[in-house]
């Protein structure tokens, strides 16, 4: 393969991870706004996988998890980083299985559920959580990762940014882990800081 040939396809595989957020975020954020009974200072994003459009939210998810993978092959090519690529690859996975392995209906959502917490949850249920924290905690340490790639190279203000963004995921989703008020709002500003600079850096690469 010739150089050129390594570069296209490269800035192609970039171009497939500096896409996959914004279109992920504004997905999910529409059907936010826009689906009947979904409050996002209650329900996570991830809640938008149930019910008679959750196949939606379940593409979007999939599609976003593909396009990270994708991307991360060509972020091992573009960065001398080792362990960035590897850990957005895991975040990539992560995000498509935790779409494959959708949400229980809970807490009025969608339109007709039952208020509070369901009093069992299904396997798939169980299945999201999981594939979910792997994703976020992927996604947190690509970000810490990035900062100590560009403190390494002299970029100062990249490191502040992408300590930053994994920052704002951690933030987001202890304090939803935790209970805390309208925690399914930080934990979806947090994941879409931290995923939105993964596509900045990416796009910068290309």
């Amino acid at each position: 393969m010739t150089t050129t040939t390594q570069r296209s396809t490269t800035s192609a595989r970039l171009t497939c991870l500096a896409v996959a957020a914004p279109l992920w975020g504004t997905v999910s954020l529409a059907q936010a706004a826009l689906r009947d009974g979904f409050d996002l200072t209650r329900h996570p994003l991830s809640m938008l996988s149930t019910g008679s459009l959750g196949w939606l939210q379940i593409a979007n998810f999939v599609v976003a998890g593909v396009l990270i993978v994708i991307g991360a092959t060509g972020l091992r090519q573009a960065l001398t980083s080792t362990w960035a690529p590897r850990l957005v690859l895991v975040n990539g996975v992560g995000m498509a299985a935790a779409g494959l392995l959708p949400m229980d209906p809970a807490d009025g959502f969608p339109a007709g559920t039952p208020a509070g917490v369901p009093p069992t949850m299904s396997w798939h249920s169980y299945g999201h959580m999981a594939a979910g924290s792997i994703a976020f905690i992927s996604l947190i340490a690509a970000c810490y990762v990035l900062g100590r790639h560009f403190a390494r190279s002299g970029n100062r203000r990249d490191a502040v940014a992408s300590h930053v963004a994994g920052s704002a995921l951690l933030l987001g989703d202890v304090w939803a882990m935790a209970g805390g008020a309208a925690g399914s709002l930080t934990l979806a500003v947090g994941a879409i800081t931290a995923m939105l600079w993964v596509a900045v850096v990416a796009a910068r690469l290309r």
